[in-house]
């Protein structure tokens, strides 16, 4: 780790990851151990931890430590330590260890607004990203003293699922960079009245993995979500909403310039005609309250049809249960054809499936007949399926 005041939040990080059984070894710059000392990362860690050259000669640590990783993560990356990376430059343990990593390398930046945006930063990270190191985009909000704005760490949880992400690709690849994806994500709410709403059991889950391994492959994403409670993926731009015309109206707007826009999100097919300003009471007779409702506009027909970008792609979600007018893979064949999109992600939700639930499977139909079986897995595996089906189908 460099030397910065979001160093303490390594801590945690430092905690997830050998809670979840990695063998880490802490290398701090000097700058570093002027905010969190070096007892702190050797009681967390299990390991002696050094900052420079000339301790244990013998055993050539400045070598050793980058063959024998599988995964080296600066968190935080300082500008200085982005620069002296970029540059080659090996003036201290941690540096001399990135040009030996023939692992993944993963750096987490966390700087002022300033920095992050001075020419000479964006320069280096352009030049790591070309090595293939994954540098993670820094998270906008609460910096040093009252400053506010991008250049925050982003959230260890998720700096965590990005280096889970890596470890089990064996990869930094990063075949969607300089592409610009949209996400959308969660369940839409329809209000009543002050205080309820018509929803579903979308929990988001999958749309944010979606959004997360697109940027750990080097995408510039933006997440439109809707009523989720997830900390924000490391490196993504977060657009919260509520209503479904909200979602249609942010995903419209970012899916212009988009090279792809993922639909799993669950909007609500209905809209109550009015909106209660009070709270709606019982009738003391225990007569029914009969709603009326109006179609909402349908969000993946209207980006499929309307594509501003030659050459887009663009993936829909459907979640089927079959009924007697077909089965769940006929029913999904019927919706592809009818919204007009590239790919559809069938889900199987009988009995509550996937809602909720930190594994999925699917099976991936294409507008031009492909049909691809993906076993129940993690929802990020499944992500990263989806996002191998768009790359491929992507322009040079």
């Amino acid at each position: 780790m460099a030397g910065g005041i979001a160093a303490y939040k390594a801590c945690e990080l430092l905690r997830r990851l050998t809670e979840s059984g990695h063998d880490v070894t802490v290398v701090p710059t000097s700058a570093a151990l002027e905010f969190v000392g070096a007892p702190t990362w050797a009681a967390l860690s299990g390991r002696p931890v050094s900052a420079d050259l000339w301790s244990e000669v013998h055993e050539v640590p400045h070598v050793r430590l980058g063959q024998a990783a599988d995964l080296v993560v600066v968190v935080p990356a300082t500008a200085d330590l982005l620069a002296r990376a970029a540059h080659g430059l090996a003036d201290d343990l941690l540096t001399n260890t990135l040009l030996t990593a023939r692992c993944p390398v993963v750096l987490a930046p966390a700087m002022h607004t300033e920095m992050w945006e001075h020419a000479a930063t964006r320069s280096n990270v352009a030049t790591l990203r070309g090595r293939g190191v994954l540098v993670i985009e820094p998270a906008e909000g609460r910096l040093t003293g009252a400053d506010t704005g991008r250049g925050r760490l982003p959230d260890p949880a998720e700096i965590f699922a990005t280096c889970l992400d890596v470890l089990s690709r064996g990869t930094t690849a990063s075949d969607l960079l300089g592409r610009r994806v949209v996400v959308s994500a969660g369940g839409t709410r329809e209000p009543l009245d002050p205080v309820r709403f018509l929803g579903n059991r979308s929990s988001g889950l999958q749309g944010y993995a979606l959004a997360r391994t697109a940027a750990a492959r080097g995408a510039e994403v933006t997440l439109v979500a809707a009523n989720t409670d997830l900390a924000d993926p490391a490196g993504v731009r977060v657009v919260r909403v509520e209503t479904t015309a909200e979602l249609r109206e942010q995903v419209l707007v970012a899916a212009v310039d988009a090279d792809a826009v993922v639909m799993a999100a669950a909007p609500a097919d209905f809209r109550p005609v009015g909106v209660s300003g009070a709270k709606i009471k019982k009738a003391d007779d225990g007569s029914a309250l009969h709603l009326e409702l109006v179609q909402n506009p349908d969000v993946l027909h209207e980006i499929s049809t309307r594509r501003v970008r030659p050459g887009s792609v663009v993936v829909g979600f459907a979640a089927e249960t079959g009924d007697a007018t077909g089965a769940v893979l006929d029913l999904a064949r019927a919706k592809l054809a009818r919204k007009g999109c590239d790919l559809l992600v069938v889900n199987d939700v009988s009995g509550g499936a996937v809602f909720g639930q930190p594994d999925n499977e699917a099976v991936i139909l294409a507008a031009d007949g492909a049909v691809t079986d993906v076993p129940r897995g993690t929802k990020a595996a499944l992500a990263h399926v989806i996002w191998d089906q768009v790359a491929a189908r992507l322009r040079p």
